[in-house]
This record gives structure tokens, C-alpha cells and sequence, in this order.
């Protein structure tokens, strides 16, 4: 018999489900998907979203935990389901969302009402009793270990601490946090200080994070955001909202927005100024996206399909006086809305991703006015991906003048209080061209 879907047992289960799809190479998001096709219970849903993500910001702690209580690996549908609820239990006290006995009982419950569990269900016990009895001594034995210390793989870990040799903990520790939800106000429809006023009658706690910019102090579903389906405003992390304004778009301007789903800096831009935007992407499903987003916001672009780094597939030949590449990278600067990246990620995949950027910069400047401007942007920490390419490029591209933008902007947290004024943002890399 099936526990029932509002149960932890049932939760656990299904994480440990999407953990097992993870780990063979499949992003979180699409595993969840898979799974929430099944399951028709919101409630449900979220629990098991929760505690997917909560497990992978803590894989590494959790896996060297059962390394450490095993003698012999268990079978993987075991040592998911163990995993998930270790990660749980080696959360501090203060940030636990289950009492330890309560984990126990319903992943042992969860052990029971699976084929492939059922026979260790008594080993499941075991092993989650025998972690609260030596909790302590297991904990301080495994942060030893630098990928249970930091929840980062150990290449990982590297890269970041040979980047930024004063800065690296506090990277590593923002990634392993939750990220807040930061909204985008439509300067079409409002403003900061008009939705402040919104949310506060609606008795929702926020602060300005920038100059459009909302942090709430408490995630809504975005269905309960107000204005959100009214597209008054949109999800967006502060970082990311540097990049439409650093375009300096006017009126009539004939923009190219490549790599643009799903659609955020594509609204941004059309939110700022009236102008000709071509949205470009590779992959049709993520294009319908991109339209979605701005039929919510109640804008037109010409969605288009097609490669960053083949423009004869499908430019008209017209010039751009503005081009934006968000460029695919690791991803590195979004780990915390996105742990399940840091495992899948490996070392060999910053070269590939390097050239794929460099591929798609040679190939779209060409598209570019004289005098127009060209940014270049990635959500990675790494600078492979970031002031390496800037400085390729520069040396490049002869008619290439470098202008002032961001730079590099390292992951921050802000401190738990309302009154906090640290700006809590992903990492980010901004680099602005103007061509001769």
C-alpha cells in the first residue's frame, strides 16, 4: 500500500525517485517534471520539490554520511532514499523543517511500500539511527572532507578557490543557500516604491533590491504574487536585471536578444524603451517560452529560431544597433536556485562551453552597426567564462572598443533581517563592447 501523498513517506520516496534521475545526467527540473505528471496533489508536489533540492544543496554531506555508516554501498534505490533523509537530518537544528524522529519513521515507511526497498527496511532504520546516536562525532568526522565540508565536487571547489583566493568560502557557502524570490517591476505598469505599497496592504514583506528591483522577504507561490499574472511584474534575480539597462536602449532601435529564453531580459528590454527585438533561440520548446512571457507582459518580439553561432541560418541581413549574448555557460553563479548544476557540471565542460562562447561572439559581431554596442553576459563565476573572454575578444576584434559595465559580480547573501541593505544576488559576468 501507497502512504498517502500528503506524507513525508510518500515525499521521500519521489526525491529519492528525482535524485536517481539526477544522478544518471538529467537536470532537476526535468526529472521533477517527469515525476509531477504522476502525481496530482500540489501539496504533494512541493514536498517533494523541497526536499529534492534541499538534498542536492547537501549531496555531499549526505554521501560521505553514508559512506561512513555503511560497510558496503546499498543498492542505489537504497541509498537515494538514505540520502535524502540524511540530508535532512544532518540540517542544524535550527533550520530543520522535520523532527529526527519523524524522518526515521517515514523513511523507514518509505523503505516498506517499495519492491526494491522493502527487504532493507530494517537496515534503513539502523543505518538513521545509529546517525542521531553519533551525530556529532560523524559530522565533525566527514567536514574533513572538502566536498562534505563545502557540498561542491572536489574540481569544483578548486576552480573557485584558485579564482578568487580571498572570496572563495563565502562563494561556496551563498551556493549552498536558498535563494530568495526577487521580482522585476514593469516601469511600463509601475514602480518600485508604487509595488512596495501593493504588497505591504496586501501585508507581504519586501525591500527594494535595485532600481527595479523587489526582494520578498517570504517565497509566494508566483501565482499569489500580486500583478504577477497581470505581468506587473516578473522573476528575475537582481543580477540579472543589469542587463537590459546596460544595452542603454532608445526608441527605434533594432536589438538582438540571442540566447534569450526564457524570455526575462527579452521583456526587460521591451519594458524600457519601444524597439525592434528579435529573440533569438535554439531550442523551439524554450522559444514557446519566451512567448508565454511576453504575452503575460503584454509585449511583441520576433521570436526566432536558430543557432548564436550560425546567423546564415536565419538573419535577414538587416544591422543591430544593440546585441545582448547571454551566453550558454556553467551556470556556476545560479547553483544555489540551481544545485542539481554543481554535480552534473564536470571540469572538461568550462573548455567546451568556453569555445562555444567564443564561437558565438565572432559570429554575431559581424551583425552589429558601426557605433552600436554589443554586451556580453553569463551567470558563471568562472573566468574562463568571464574576463577571459572580455580579454579574448578585445584582443580580437580590432574594431572593439571596451566600455564600462559590472564586470565580474560574485554571489552575495543578505543577512535574514527585513531591515538588511546587503544586496542578496546570483553571479553574474558583464562585459560591453562598442564597435568602431
Amino acid at each position: 500500500m501507497q502512504p498517502a501523498p500528503d506524507s513525508l513517506a510518500f515525499a521521500l520516496n519521489n526525491a529519492a525517485r528525482a535524485l536517481a534521475v539526477v544522478r544518471a545526467g538529467t537536470a532537476l527540473p526535468a526529472a521533477l517534471t517527469a515525476l509531477f505528471a504522476e502525481i496530482e496533489v500540489p501539496a504533494a508536489r512541493g514536498a517533494i520539490q523541497d526536499i529534492a533540492y534541499r538534498t542536492l544543496r547537501a549531496l555531499g554531506r549526505a554521501d560521505a554520511l553514508l559512506a561512513a555508516l555503511v560497510r558496503k554501498p546499498p543498492t542505489a534505490p537504497v541509498a537515494n532514499l538514505l540520502t535524502c533523509a540524511l540530508a535532512l537530518l544532518s540540517d542544524e537544528p535550527d533550520a530543520a523543517i522535520y523532527a529526527p524522529f519523524t524522518v526515521v519513521d517515514q523513511a523507514v515507511c518509505a523503505a516498506s511500500v517499495q519492491p526494491e526497498t522493502h527487504p532493507m527496511k530494517g537496515f534503513v532504520n539502523a543505518v538513521l539511527r545509529n546517525f542521531l546516536r553519533s551525530r556529532a562525532t560523524l559530522l565533525a568526522q566527514i567536514m574533513r572532507n572538502p566536498v562534505a565540508r563545502w557540498n561542491h565536487p572536489r574540481w569544483w571547489i578548486d576552480e573557485v578557490r584558485a579564482a578568487w583566493p580571498t572570496a572563495w568560502e563565502g562563494i561556496l557557502s551563498a551556493g549552498n543557500t536558498h535563494a530568495p524570490l526577487t521580482l522585476r517591476v514593469n516601469q511600463r505598469r509601475s514602480t518600485v516604491a508604487e509595488y512596495l505599497d501593493v504588497l505591504h496592504t496586501a501585508q507581504i514583506p519586501a525591500v527594494a533590491a535595485g532600481p527595479s528591483a523587489v526582494r520578498l522577504l517570504r517565497a509566494l507561490p508566483v501565482e499569489r504574487v500580486p500583478g504577477f499574472m497581470q505581468g506587473v511584474v516578473s522573476v528575475q534575480d537582481a543580477s540579472a536585471q543589469r542587463a537590459a539597462p546596460l544595452l542603454e536602449v532608445r526608441p527605434g532601435m533594432r536589438v538582438l536578444d540571442a540566447c534569450a529564453a526564457p524570455g526575462g531580459k527579452t521583456g526587460h528590454l521591451l519594458e524600457l524603451a519601444e524597439i525592434d527585438l528579435v529573440a533569438l533561440e535554439v531550442d523551439q520548446a524554450r522559444a514557446m517560452r519566451i512567448k508565454q512571457n511576453l504575452d503575460r507582459l503584454q509585449l511583441v518580439a520576433t521570436v526566432c529560431i536558430g543557432s548564436a553561432s550560425s546567423p546564415e541560418q536565419w538573419w535577414d541581413g538587416q544591422l543591430f544597433d544593440r546585441v545582448l549574448i547571454d551566453a550558454p555557460c556553467s551556470g556556476s553563479g545560479i547553483v544555489r536556485r540551481h544545485p542539481d548544476i554543481r554535480w552534473l557540471r564536470r571540469s572538461t565542460d568550462l573548455t567546451a562551453l568556453a569555445r562555444e562562447q567564443q564561437r558565438m561572439l565572432a559570429a554575431l559581431w559581424p551583425l552589429l552597426k558601426p557605433g552600436g554596442e554589443l554586451v556580453y553576459a553569463t551567470c558563471s563565476i568562472f573566468p574562463i567564462e568571464g574576463e577571459g573572454q572580455a580579454q579574448w575578444f578585445e584582443g580580437k576584434q580590432q574594431d572593439a572598443v571596451r566600455l564600462s559595465a559590472p564586470g565580474q559580480i560574485l554571489p552575495s547573501t543578505a543577512l535574514p533581517d527585513a531591515g538588511s541593505n546587503i544586496e542578496d544576488r546570483d553571479g553574474f559576468f558583464y562585459a560591453r563592447f562598442r564597435k568602431q
